[in-house]
């Protein structure tokens, strides 16, 4: 008996709202049944990963950062679309024609979700897939190519604090010989950190990435490729003091906090804590656009932060002043201390 034909009609509204509600639900079962009935409606699995999975997950996203779900509902509703992917994986055999491929987060990515949905998109579309998973060290990621000897290497970064270890493992990969493909909002608007810190191309979606591979690729000459201009000159003397004395400028931060913000002398230990990670966040986004180069990194993650905090009944002023603490500690860095300057307008 042949194959069922598959539908490239996308998932409707009223699939899409039952799948979250098993999804909100932790329902493994539910959302797996659901996968598997799609399938046998002639559902593509091409659109059940975009349409549905990939979908919902964005929009978790969006309740976390709202506030209406928490972190603990989150990671449980990213286990749901991590077993509802297998189950879909386990239905859809295609035999690889195209080439082998190895596809994984960078060190410190550990959003391996996003990444093992675009294994999937690939593998469908002929790929031989060596899905490395989350939070790969470059040294394991160099081994593992002259083990394997893929044709491509595809990276995915989804927050910009990673983007020095992307750029570590790009030039790793380009020096043996293996052309990058990127991918992942960590790389920025239209991928534009992807190409300075090196990468042959950058894809926006997995489905970018899936026509990238089958229509443009490899890029030719490879190992003769130039690096883009500047590129290993990044991270520059205001980067590595950043880095260095990352404990020490939240240390200080939170020793001045009550002073510069008196309503944090009535914080509890959970708030106290929250307060030193944010403080710890700032410190390392400023970190990635003093590496890059781009202060939009940083003044972009200041404009989500405030409305996070919001959602959440911390003021814009507390998020000021923590801006204001670490300014405090970085006059002598003068693009520091200007990146700071245009985020503390954005309040």
């Amino acid at each position: 008996m042949s194959a069922p034909s598959r539908s490239a009609t996308p998932i409707d509204g009223t699939v899409a709202d039952y799948y979250l509600a098993l999804v909100s639900d932790g329902d493994e079962a539910g959302a797996t049944a659901l996968v598997n009935d799609l399938l046998d409606q002639g559902i593509a699995a091409q659109r059940i990963i975009v349409d549905l999975i990939s979908a919902t997950q964005r929009r978790v996203g969006e309740l976390w950062a709202a506030n209406e779900w928490s972190v603990a509902r989150e990671h449980a509703a990213t286990a749901v679309g991590e077993r509802a992917l297998a189950a879909l994986a386990v239905r859809t055999t295609v035999p690889p024609t195209r080439g082998r491929i190895a596809l994984a987060c960078v060190d410190g990515e550990w959003h391996g979700l996003p990444a093992r949905m675009l294994a999937e998109l690939l593998r469908l579309d002929g790929w031989r897939v060596d899905f490395l998973g989350a939070s790969v060290p470059g040294r394991h990621l160099i081994t593992h190519l002259h083990q394997t000897g893929p044709d491509a290497v595809a990276l995915s970064c989804m927050i910009p604090t990673r983007l020095p270890r992307a750029h570590a493992a790009i030039t790793a990969c380009r020096a043996a010989g293996v052309p990058v493909i990127a991918g992942g909002r960590g790389f920025g608007p239209g991928g534009r950190y992807a190409e300075r810190l090196g990468a042959h191309a950058w894809a926006a979606t997995g489905e970018e990435a899936v026509i990238r591979l089958a229509t443009d690729w490899p890029p030719p000459h490879v190992t003769d490729l130039p690096l883009p201009e500047d590129s290993f000159f990044l991270g520059d003397e205001e980067y590595t003091h950043l880095v260095r004395c990352r404990p020490q400028l939240i240390a200080t931060a939170m020793d001045r906090l009550a002073a510069a913000y008196p309503d944090a002398e009535r914080y509890n230990s959970n708030q106290v804590d929250s307060t030193a990670d944010d403080i710890g966040h700032i410190t390392d986004f400023l970190a990635a656009a003093l590496y890059v180069g781009e202060q939009q990194i940083f003044t972009d993650f200041i404009t989500w932060t405030t409305v996070v905090l919001e959602s959440r009944g911390v003021p814009p002023t507390a998020l000021r002043t923590g801006l204001h603490l670490i300014r405090d500690q970085l006059v002598d860095f003068p693009t520091a201390t200007a990146m700071l300057d245009a985020a503390i307008q954005r309040i």
